[in-house]
């Protein structure tokens, strides 16, 4: 989400809690804005926490990656579709792989924390 939007939602919760309730409707606005926010690093600790169980750049199948993967998906996105942390092949562009057993991978270039392209990589068939 645009950060602009997460701040006016915040100053809207605000106006609105002191206009219906007035100082107890601040507080109201702060406890909801504070839970949002545990209810969002809960869910960034508990993608981390799955993905740094698992060995760096392994999926179980890049084709269904590859087949899930879209432009301007977050990187937290990515993360929660792969189960584990991609292993980093370039720095600028920011660039991450995933290989499934068979061999198959998927290059996925990133800007800005975004996907920007992705490309599966499969082995060379034996004739």
């Amino acid at each position: 989400m645009n950060p602009w939007i997460g701040w006016l939602l915040v100053i809207a919760a605000l106006l609105a809690g002191w206009t219906i309730y007035g100082w107890p409707g601040i507080a109201l606005a702060f406890s909801v804005i504070a839970f949002w926010l545990l209810l969002q690093f809960t869910r960034i600790a508990r993608v981390m926490r799955q993905a740094g169980k698992a060995p760096v750049g392994h999926v179980d199948s890049a084709v269904m990656i590859n087949a899930k993967l879209g432009p301007g998906k977050p990187l937290l996105d990515v993360l929660r579709l792969t189960r584990s942390l991609g292993r980093k092949v370039a720095e600028d562009p920011e660039t991450f792989v995933w290989t499934d057993p068979g061999g198959a991978s998927v290059r996925v270039l990133l800007k800005d924390g975004r996907v920007a392209s992705w490309q599966l990589e499969r082995p060379p068939q034996a004739p």
